[in-house]
């Protein structure tokens, strides 16, 4: 019965995987691995759940479930260059949804190619999808705390949040991956002096080929994953900084992709930069689940009037919600 399921599954479509399964999955190991004891020790535990999980989220994008896509495809991408007219970048995803249909409304006849494009799906929303899973292990590390202050089972509390740090950690590795940080994303667009490549493959080639064939693995990232760092300061701040970091090596990759087609796995330039890549998706992965699980630690704090609350006086009528 079971070979019978799994030969089936394997019939199903699949949707093209962000970083490819390596490595997500290795970004997840090496980030669970690097954990400090004074952090939250108990994901070692689901380690193997987690990496084998790590491209899930991808699942969530085909077109057979279209309500599931819709709200999952932006998840995945920033792409920065089609939203420059926003500053500061807003602290809800509701407010910045809106942000851009005011924009799409102001240029739809002035620039229509521009605006085609000035929406949730062409954009991205990965930094709202990135918080809103971060503050859910928040919660589900609370359980966890509690379970075990009380001495009860804290398994179930455990896989919680095992499965929302599936979530946060696909996001944070598509963040780290330049292509996922920019209109590039899939080929040159626009003016192209400099002759880069228009092919759509580029983005597979790059971050599945490549990564398959030099057979990246956990370990090659764990000397290159420093102390843990980021245990106070904005954290959506932080991860917008960590986005522009990613994409800034966006022309990168272009660069050397026309040296071979990233035919060549002993290629060392192309292998630093998948390093220095997934390293830094590992780190700043670490970095948020201990920032999480000391966060945990404290009650969550009481806050007066409600964000939902009319008297809030951040309260924004449009998205019915005061930003975070």
């Amino acid at each position: 019965m079971r070979r019978f399921l799994f030969a089936a599954l394997a019939l199903l479509p699949t949707p093209a995987l962000a970083w490819g399964g390596t490595a997500h999955a290795v970004i997840d190991r090496a980030a669970i691995a690097a954990i400090p004891d004074d952090g939250p020790v108990f994901l070692r535990r689901h380690v193997d759940y987690i990496a084998s999980s790590a491209a899930l989220p991808d699942a969530w994008r085909n077109a057979a479930e279209n309500f599931a896509k819709i709200e999952e495809d932006p998840n995945h991408g920033w792409f920065r260059e089609q939203f420059t007219f926003l500053k500061p970048i807003p602290r809800s995803r509701y407010e910045f949804v809106i942000a851009l249909f005011k924009h799409y409304e102001a240029i739809k006849r002035s620039d229509p190619a521009t605006a085609a494009r000035t929406n949730v799906r062409w954009t991205g929303t990965l930094p709202y999808a990135a918080m809103e899973a971060y503050q859910r292990i928040i919660v589900c590390m609370r359980q966890v705390r509690a379970a075990q202050a009380a001495q009860h089972d804290a398994a179930f509390a455990e896989q919680h949040c095992a499965f929302d740090v599936i979530r946060l950690g696909h996001y944070i590795g598509d963040g780290a991956q330049p292509l996922h940080d920019s209109v590039n994303s899939d080929g040159w667009r626009g003016a192209n002096p400099k002759g880069y490549t228009t092919d759509r493959s580029i983005h597979g080639r790059f971050e599945s080929g490549f990564v398959d064939g030099m057979r990246l693995t956990a370990a090659d990232l764990a000397p290159r994953i420093g102390a843990p760092g980021r245990r106070s300061g904005d954290m959506f701040d932080a991860i917008l900084a960590f986005l522009d970091n990613a994409g800034d090596q966006m022309e990168r990759v272009y660069i050397l992709e026309r040296r071979n087609g990233f035919r060549d796995f002993a290629d060392k330039d192309v292998r630093a930069l998948i390093y220095e890549r997934t390293s830094a998706g590992a780190t700043m992965l670490r970095d948020m689940l201990c920032r999480a699980w000391a966060e945990s630690a404290v009650p969550p704090a009481e806050v007066k009037p409600s964000p939902i609350d009319f008297d809030n006086p951040r309260f924004d009528p449009e998205t019915g919600s005061a930003p975070g």
